[in-house]
């Protein structure tokens, strides 16, 4: 009998056996393909499997779907250090990196052991046999059905925000509004907005990324800010990426471009955190050479925060500046008085007219998918817990979790969390451990939040993710440099508890 065959045949009228596995990977998006492929190179023979809720690879970039969608980072430090991107573009296309996700899966072997539709709604530790297991519905409608997987160790890819429920603040009048509202998480495939006129409220990624491309079909777009966002253009055009291309073995050249962009970045976000005011005045230079000498600079981008206190928004051959220029892109910052039947109605008075309303408004923070998590029958609220590592819960055996950066790109930590977890599961391999976990010890330490950002979608759920401590390990940082100075010298057995069950 096949393991499909034994998670799956019910013909014998036998309920069949569950078989164990030693690592279930929640998530088939950046992480869980990155986990993946490190789990098999420090543990060749190791028995995983990837329980992906998704009818495809790709996470975050197979869900996000509207025009414009595209990377935030960097493509060189957000793609695999062992996967070279075959592209030139700094800022990559949504769809290209989705495509390079699945690319990766497929030539490592990794996608014939992801089962797709599978939503993972509990997850119970039983200590008397040191196991996971697994509540997982499978597919939707009348077909829905449940199943039971079970595993030594998990690791959640899962990232950090409700897949179903976007952020969308209660607007007044929105139900007189005659036009279509839509928010960027679920967008329509059959909306049709050529020659409309169409208002982006938000001033994030989201919106800087959608605008200029709803703006090259559209009569005129609208950016509705209640507050300004630092932007800065980015040159798509490459020279050292292509030269090193040239002249260097694929992976060596991949290696090189991204060390040059991880610590440029790096040294960005230190020099703007040191120097709030230098970091300011740089940023708007950058947009003051994108636009008209007489546009009111100060009104549409100049944030009340300093620099990297909120992720930066990056924008690819200033195309957000340039529509503004030619009159295809109005910048608006004005708060919302209510939405009426023809648009939106601000507090100052103004009025803007629009046939359709996009409400990039954000996220909802989730951690671990909304899976409920239990040991030995007690629900872990993941908020109560320490993280230990930056991807290990405290006191919670044989489970990790997968969280990016907030100031450079996600798979810097994502990778680095991929190569702890393959060495934590060689360890216990090794030395016939089946469980392990982190131990805080008696002394007491004060709690910070995981993330340092001042950003809406953080302090609005301030419980939903676990937390910092202040000292060592368990201390969340957000510097890749010294994180990765730390995994090179640091032990697997450094504060952690081991036994066999």
């Amino acid at each position: 009998m096949t393991e499909i065959d034994a998670i799956d045949d019910t013909r014998s009228g036998e309920k069949p056996e569950t078989p164990l596995r030693d690592v279930i990977i929640i998530g088939a998006g950046l992480s869980g393909i990155d986990c993946a492929y490190r789990l098999r190179e420090e543990n060749p023979d190791v028995d995983y499997l990837i329980l992906e809720r998704r009818e495809r690879i790709g996470g975050t970039w197979d869900l996000f779907r509207y025009p414009g969608v595209r990377s935030d980072s960097d493509i060189y430090s957000l793609s695999y250090p062992f996967e070279p991107w075959p592209k030139v573009a700094a800022l990559a296309e949504g769809a290209d990196i989705r495509d390079y996700i699945e690319h990766t899966a497929d030539k490592y072997g990794i996608t014939d052991h992801i089962r797709f539709s599978r939503h993972v709604l509990g997850a119970d530790w039983d200590s008397t046999t040191d196991t996971w297991t697994f509540d997982v519905e499978v597919g939707e409608g009348e077909g829905k059905r449940r199943e039971t997987h079970r595993s030594r160790f998990v690791v959640f890819a899962t990232g950090y925000y409700d897949y179903d429920n976007p952020y969308t603040p209660r607007f007044a009048g929105a139900e007189d509004f005659s036009g279509t509202i839509v928010h960027p998480q679920h967008w329509p495939e059959d909306l049709d907005y050529r020659g409309k006129r169409i208002i982006v409220i938000g001033s994030g990624a989201t919106a800087v990324s959608l605008v200029p491309n709803l703006a090259e079909q559209a009569a005129h777009v609208t950016m509705l800010q209640r507050s300004p966002s630092y932007i800065f253009s980015s040159k798509q055009k490459q020279y050292l990426a292509p030269f090193l291309k040239k002249v260097l073995p694929p992976k060596a050249a991949h290696q090189a471009i991204r060390f040059r962009y991880s610590t440029q970045t790096a040294a960005i976000v230190h020099l703007t955190h040191k120097f709030p005011k230098l970091g300011r005045k740089l940023l708007r230079l950058n947009v003051a050479a994108n636009l008209p000498d007489d546009y009111p600079i100060d009104v549409h981008f100049n944030p009340t925060y300093n620099p990297w206190d909120q992720r930066m928004c990056l924008v690819p051959d200033a195309d957000l500046f340039n529509g503004i220029t030619e009159g295809s892109i109005e910048m608006v910052t004005d708060h919302i008085d209510r939405f009426d039947e023809t648009g939106i109605r601000l507090a100052s008075g103004r009025h803007l007219d629009a046939d359709i309303i996009v409400t990039a408004t954000g996220l909802q923070l989730l951690g671990f998918g909304g899976t409920r998590l239990r040991v030995d029958g007690d629900e872990v609220k993941p908020h109560d817990r320490f993280v230990f590592k930056s991807h290990l819960l405290e006191d919670v055996p044989n489970l990790a979790w997968s969280v990016g950066y907030t100031n450079a790109s996600w798979t810097l930590r994502a990778d680095m969390t991929a190569r702890a977890v393959a060495n934590l599961v060689r360890y216990m391999r090794e030395n016939g451990y089946t469980h392990a976990y982190p131990h805080l010890g008696p002394e007491p330490m004060p709690a910070q939040p995981l993330w340092d950002l001042k950003a809406g979608y953080v302090e609005r759920s301030p419980d939903a993710l676990p937390k910092s401590g202040t000292r060592g390990h368990w201390k969340v940082r957000h510097n890749y440099y010294r994180d990765a100075i730390d995994h090179h010298l640091g032990k697997v057995e450094d504060s952690m508890v081991f036994g066999r069950v």
